[in-house]
């Protein structure tokens, strides 16, 4: 998988945490994941189809979600529930979002699906091509998340 498309999505998902929720990301060395298995507590997943074929999925423990949203909402939450499971939708949403502009800005259109939440610890994110993916981790003052990228550039 080509660097940029890792650089594009991190960038997304940093910006829209940044300006949506007022938090600092601090990305770390990212890693192939050869499971299946969910990094975080509540995940995210879009599939991607245009210059690449693929998903992106964001990966958030309990305590890093539930500071994102309280500050995204104004109000305090503490508990996982249907409004944390919408505003991940709408985060994976615009995260993606953003990385598909930076990559457009490149050339490189990319169309975006309705985005799927998984809920609950130990649970499994299939991406759409089912095979290896990138993990770049982040943290965050509350607890980390992780961008969970598993893409393949079209042939021209």
């Amino acid at each position: 998988m080509d660097q940029k498309f890792i650089d594009a999505f991190l960038e997304g998902t940093i910006d829209v945490i940044k300006t949506m929720a007022f938090i600092e990301t601090k990305p770390g060395k990212p890693y192939m994941k050869n499971d299946n298995a969910a990094v975080g507590d509540v995940s995210g997943i879009i599939g991607l189809t245009g210059a690449v074929i693929g998903s992106l999925a964001l990966s958030f423990s309990e305590a890093c979600i539930l500071r994102i949203v309280s500050n995204m909402l104004g109000e305090e939450m503490t508990t996982l529930n249907h409004d944390i499971e919408d505003a991940v939708g709408e985060i994976t949403n615009m995260a993606s979002g953003g990385g598909r502009k930076i990559l457009a800005n490149g050339g490189l259109n990319i169309a975006a699906a309705i985005p799927t939440v998984v809920l609950g610890r130990n649970h499994s994110i299939q991406h759409v091509l089912g095979g290896p993916s990138i993990i770049i981790p982040c943290s965050t003052e509350d607890g980390p998340f992780v961008v969970d990228i598993c893409l393949v550039e079209r042939s021209k």
